[in-house]
């Protein structure tokens, strides 16, 4: 996992085991189930893994909550990453949330957790430091959906491709731009940005 070194990020041998794991997994059930179309293990790295990874350094608080997690992207990689924060990962499909579930167990992640909802739906006790999102949609959609779940002064973060300009106008009442982070994937020669929206009333 020489990628997640350029990333900065310093992983055992243990957590990098853990990782390779959990792509294991991965193809396992891709064949029962499709889970992603991704299945050569070098994109695997770079589009799963090292993509995921890539939060790592922009998460405030030791709380997250990754929305749509699908196969359980980012929020997996992360939880490997990052032991001692906890990890809430939502979807509203079930099949995919029982891969994410053996996925945990299998990597003994007991920072892991799962909600079978919809965002807009969901109603925790407590709210997250960080709300996480690569597969939510525009980023007007992703704050209408996913704002309540974020505490006072803590991030949305959304996982974008290219500059997302037309989308950036939409930013719903209440909520403004903190960045724009251009993120560098080793291995990834497509445009990836991570969007960092706060409060109104928050610092930026």
């Amino acid at each position: 996992m020489s990628g997640a070194a350029q990333l900065g990020i310093p992983l055992s041998s243990a957590q990098a085991g853990q990782l390779l794991r959990l792509l294991d997994e991965l193809d396992d059930w891709n064949q029962r189930m499709n889970l992603t179309a991704i299945r050569e293990r070098s994109q695997q790295i770079t589009k799963h893994l090292l993509d995921s990874l890539s939060l790592h350094s922009y998460l405030r608080g030791a709380n997250v909550v990754d929305i749509g997690t699908g196969a359980g992207f980012p929020g997996l990689p992360l939880a490997v990453a990052l032991p001692e924060h906890n990890f809430m990962l939502v979807d509203s499909t079930a099949k995919k949330l029982k891969f994410v579930e053996h996925a945990a167990q299998t990597l003994g992640l007991r920072n892991v957790q799962t909600v079978h909802t919809r965002a807009e739906n969901y109603r925790p006790k407590e709210r997250f430091d960080a709300v996480v999102s690569r597969a939510v949609g525009p980023i007007e959609t992703f704050v209408t959906w996913s704002g309540h779940l974020c505490v006072g002064g803590g991030r949305l973060l959304a996982m974008k491709g290219r500059y997302p300009t037309d989308e950036l106008e939409h930013i719903p009442n209440g909520w403004k731009l903190a960045a724009v982070h251009r993120l560098n994937i080793p291995g990834l020669d497509e445009q990836r940005h991570l969007v960092e929206l706060c409060r109104s009333h928050d610092r930026a």
